[in-house]
């Protein structure tokens, strides 16, 4: 069997969508021919090998609505069909300009047949999500298989609940690479514990955009007593927003970037995970399950259609606030803060939840399952 993967991007670039394209291509090793095709972050081709599967890469020229734009990707996708002959394409949407090429491509190839790995749906964008309401549907109209990361996105979707028949859930998993305990990170965790002595750690990791809801933390800690310290990893157009909103709160600390090691060493430190994102562009959220797969309580805001409240039980693994809600958000951290057996708890049943559902296993298992069917 023949598969050709098409993503936004790949592998080494760094994103949500672009780690569960990379887990599906290391799923299906050594039981099909895989390739890879995505757009590059530069304006020339590219054409690499990442884990063993060839990658085309086409230029890009400029991003519109956070939509990359190519000269060439016509004419690459064009030549990938001729020459590899996929039997099926595995499609991460949204990627609404790329899905104009393929559907122009699967017109003439009909035998192969396609699945549609729905990732989100387009809110940000209106004009962008309305232009191309009657492409989605034909995309899903065309599709064998859909995949939902969780089954509350089904449900929360604008377009799924239409075509419920094709729709299966592959929850994303942690990657192992990602929570394993280096020496240096656990060194670099005891350190951090010994710099706050007896203070309740608080860490939160995201890039710094309105959906990921660093904002509500950052006013949470106003509320919370002195006795707290909130690490903040991550960067983005809001940093110096949320820089100003914090000045003055001793609590908060703010640490730019963070490397793996540094991530994991945080984690491990801290004694809750902070999650505040607010809307569905959170579809799942890897950084969560990764804080959950260390054994952390995670305190997130309930996000109506989200994947967030899937992957992190409310009163099971954490403790879910009313969206928006800053109040309610740090008294679901004081909660926690003031109850260790609470935090030991929800922590140990959250490293389960991952050990059960979103382990790269299992995650393994389910992508050739779901080749099995067609």
């Amino acid at each position: 069997m023949n598969i050709l993967h098409i993503s936004n991007y790949f592998y080494p670039h760094i994103g949500g969508i672009e780690q569960v394209a990379r887990d599906c291509v290391n799923a299906l090793a050594g039981s099909a021919e895989q390739r890879v095709f995505c757009f590059n972050a530069g304006k020339r081709d590219v054409f690499d090998e990442i884990d063993g599967c060839p990658v085309v890469r086409a230029g890009a020229i400029a991003k519109v609505a956070s939509q990359s734009l190519s000269l060439s990707y016509g004419k690459r996708l064009k030549e990938q069909f001729r020459a590899f002959r996929p039997d099926v394409v595995i499609f991460h949407f949204p990627n609404p300009f790329a899905a104009h090429y393929l559907l122009k491509m699967l017109k003439k190839y009909p035998a192969c047949k396609l699945i549609v790995w729905w990732h989100l749906d387009i809110t940000r964008q209106k004009f962008l999500r309305n232009f191309f309401n009657g492409q989605t549907k034909r995309l899903l109209r065309r599709a064998e298989k859909i995949v939902a990361t969780s089954p509350n996105y089904i449900e929360g979707s604008k377009f799924l609940p239409l075509y419920r028949e094709k729709c299966v859930v592959v929850p994303n998993c942690a990657n192992s690479e990602r929570i394993t305990v280096s020496e240096k990170a656990r060194r670099a965790a005891a350190e951090i514990r010994a710099r706050n002595g007896e203070k309740v750690v608080l860490f939160a990791l995201g890039r710094h955009v309105p959906y990921k809801g660093m904002e509500y933390l950052v006013r949470a800690s106003r509320l919370l007593g002195a006795n707290y310290r909130i690490y903040i990893g991550g960067t983005g157009k809001l940093t110096p927003m949320l820089k100003e909103l914090a000045a003055g709160d001793d609590k908060i600390v703010f640490l730019g970037k963070v490397d793996d090691d540094s991530r994991v060493a945080y984690t491990l430190a801290c004694d809750i995970f902070c999650f505040p994102s607010v809307t569905k562009n959170e579809a799942f959220g890897l950084a969560l399950v990764e804080a959950m797969a260390l054994g952390k309580p995670a305190v997130t805001f309930t996000i109506a259609g989200s994947g967030v409240n899937y992957v992190s039980l409310n009163g099971v693994t954490g403790i879910e606030a009313e969206n928006g809600d800053v109040p309610a958000y740090a008294d679901a951290i004081e909660r926690l803060a003031e109850d260790p057996s609470l935090r030991e708890r929800y922590g140990a049943a959250a490293k389960e939840r991952v050990e059960t559902l979103f382990t790269e296993a299992v995650f393994r298992g389910n992508v050739r399952s779901l080749l099995e069917t067609l």
